[in-house]
């Protein structure tokens, strides 16, 4: 596949190190961050980025580095999509912000008649728009509780949310995400996730199991929502069991619960389709999106059932830059390259060429336990061969010499244990092969 949305001045796809990583640009500024950034925010790879496109980041010191992290799954377009970048600057040229809450604009309109087509199922849908993937989850409870009457939230081990009070009281992993920012908002109850490399369960036995914790501890009557993602994200790319989505959902149905799919990590073709939720036919009652709407830009969702998000009094929903106008115009462009593209289709290609690849690197090294993931969101679970005892060590190593030979790797998981790839969905074929070549090296090198 070409990159056909490398963006701006067209990027040479390839990777090119002509310094060490960080080099020596990237310190003198690394120096200029600590003086004037928080030492809390955190930086995985630390190079100073000037320009990128299609499946490579160049930085300050000339180095090219090929990107298996999209920025967390938000650039699946590629940086700079053409139809992005057109769209952005017509609409900075016009106006920046009104506030929709004070005079609106089309942009926000057809942002959201656009989600209610692509989002499961054919019923009538109104969204919301925000700003990031934490405001759009916690949004979604406000409107789970208004719609009906009830306050408490299930949740599931290993799940990611948000950074919000609500949100890290949602979140399943303590460091570094909750460490010392208690207390936490209240009645939110956590559930067994199915894991089915360390459960060994069937969805239908573990999405038994869930609800067996819910309805003793919390009781259906007392639920406002079932909060999930279809694919865990920082919990590691845990793909639940067949069946436990669909059950849970249908569980939700029969109870009068709102089931609501996080699909913040997972949506906008991520997966090979346009949401996770497709592969099984879930179709929730509200879906949480962010991350790669608007290709870079700040911009999250609330979709679902018209009644339900009609529930909320008028003021109740809304923020000062809530579907600002300038990422309104970004979202539509990065959808327009998802359809002109096939973007969900080249997901599905991208996620055959790594499991291929990915297989036959676990089968030279037994610390890799697991495979797993769906389309462009794939990932590998390192743990002491022959056990499911997590290797944090191994794991930080291997990703830590991708780093040095100019490859963007990322590690999630509850124990720090997995090793997780989203490339953008404009990478070239064979500048992934040699990302892959560089990570087969890492094992290697680490072993």
């Amino acid at each position: 596949m070409a990159s056909h949305l490398t963006g701006g001045p067209s990027l040479p796809q390839e990777r090119r190190l002509v310094t060490q990583i960080p080099g020596p640009a990237s310190l003198e500024r690394l120096d200029r961050k600590k003086q004037h950034v928080a030492d809390g925010v955190g930086t995985t790879l630390p190079v100073f980025v000037t320009a990128a496109g299609g499946g490579v980041l160049v930085d300050v010191d000339g180095n090219s580095l090929i990107d298996l992290g999209s920025g967390i799954a938000v650039t699946s377009v590629g940086n700079a999509a053409p139809d992005v970048v057109s769209r952005v600057q017509e609409q900075v040229a016009a106006f920046t912000h009104t506030c929709f809450m004070i005079t609106p604009y089309d942009g926000y309109v057809d942002v959201c008649a656009a989600l209610a087509e692509l989002t499961p199922g054919d019923h009538a849908k109104k969204s919301a728009l925000f700003n990031s993937g934490a405001e759009a989850v916690e949004n979604a409870v406000k409107i789970a509780r208004v719609a009906t009457g009830r306050d408490a939230v299930a949740v599931f081990d290993h799940a990611y949310h948000g950074r919000t009070n609500l949100t890290m009281a949602m979140t399943a992993k303590n460091m570094p995400y909750k460490q010392g920012f208690g207390p936490f908002a209240g009645e939110v109850y956590r559930a067994p996730m199915s894991y089915p490399f360390r459960d060994g369960l069937s969805g239908e036995e573990a999405a038994a199991r869930a609800i067996d914790v819910i309805e003793k501890q919390v009781g259906a009557s007392n639920l406002a929502c079932v909060v999930v993602e279809p694919i865990q994200g920082e919990g590691g790319f845990v793909v639940p069991a067949r069946g436990f989505l669909p059950a849970l959902t249908e569980w939700c149905t029969r109870n009068d619960v709102v089931f609501i799919a996080d699909e913040i990590q997972t949506g906008f073709c991520r997966t090979g389709d346009w949401f996770a939720s497709h592969h099984e036919g879930v179709v929730p009652d509200l879906v949480t999106t962010a991350k790669g709407i608007a290709g870079g830009l700040p911009l999250a969702a609330v979709t679902g059932r018209a009644d339900l998000m009609d529930s909320v009094h008028v003021g109740g929903l809304g923020g000062t830059y809530g579907g600002n106008p300038v990422a309104c115009a970004a979202a539509l462009g990065a959808i327009e390259e998802m359809h002109s593209h096939d973007l969900a289709g080249r997901a599905r290609q991208i996620g055959a060429l790594m499991h291929e690849r990915l297989t036959a690197i676990a089968g030279d090294h037994p610390v890799i336990g697991d495979l797993r993931g769906r389309g462009a969101m794939m990932a590998i679970e390192l743990c002491e061969p022959g056990t499911t005892l997590p290797d944090p060590v191994r794991t930080a190593a291997v990703s830590a010499y991708c780093h040095q030979q100019g490859v963007v790797t990322l590690t999630c998981g509850t124990w720090g244990n997995v090793l997780r790839l989203l490339p953008p969905l404009a990478i070239s074929n064979p500048l992934l092969h040699e990302g892959l070549d560089v990570l087969a090296e890492a094992f290697a090198a680490t072993a």
